[in-house]
């Protein structure tokens, strides 16, 4: 099934056209328990505001914006490149927001959107890129099959959406050119 899912970088007139499906696959992550900043229950206005401003940064350019999505058009998966990062860090670049559907979880899905992520990053001219996850979690093997570093581990650094604590692990990666 993944050979099926294309993934693509949403362009800065695409951004808005894609608020409400990137706004239903946020709602079924975190109703699935994913730690992604978000609450349960969760409202499609709140989803929806989330991805207004990603759009508007992308817009901004500010970030990248990747998508998977089905031949049909669905969205089942997606991660973000914030490149705007401090003037002393023109260099660097944060991964956040690696979501994909309960669908279509387990097919690689996140494994090719991370590989897009490095890709992106190096013609961006992004050398080093960080991120954080939850510790224990799916994603920590993800992340240290795709070549992430582990930097370490905050115990209860946030909340999963259920209002358990949980600690958060963070990453880096260092792109060769």
């Amino acid at each position: 099934m993944t050979e099926t899912i294309a993934v693509r970088r949403i362009t800065a007139d695409e951004a808005i056209r894609y608020v409400e499906p990137l706004a239903d696959l946020l709602i079924d992550c975190v109703e699935g328990g994913a730690s992604v900043s978000f609450m349960l229950p969760i409202s499609k206005d709140t989803a929806r505001q989330f991805w207004q401003h990603v759009a508007d940064g992308v817009i901004r350019d500010e970030r990248i914006l990747l998508v998977a999505e089905y031949p049909d058009g669905k969205v089942v998966g997606t991660v973000q490149l914030i490149t705007a990062q401090p003037e002393n860090q023109p260099h660097r670049a944060d991964v956040a927001k690696m979501l994909v559907h309960r669908e279509a979880r387990r097919q690689g899905v996140a494994a090719r959107l991370m590989a897009a992520v490095d890709d992106e990053a190096r013609r961006a001219g992004k050398s080093v890129l960080v991120l954080d996850t939850v510790t224990g979690g799916d994603a920590e093997r993800l992340y240290e099959r795709a070549g992430w570093q582990r930097v370490g581990e905050v115990p209860n650094y946030a909340l999963m959406p259920d209002g358990r604590f949980c600690g958060t692990t963070f990453f880096h990666k260092q792109l060769a050119a």
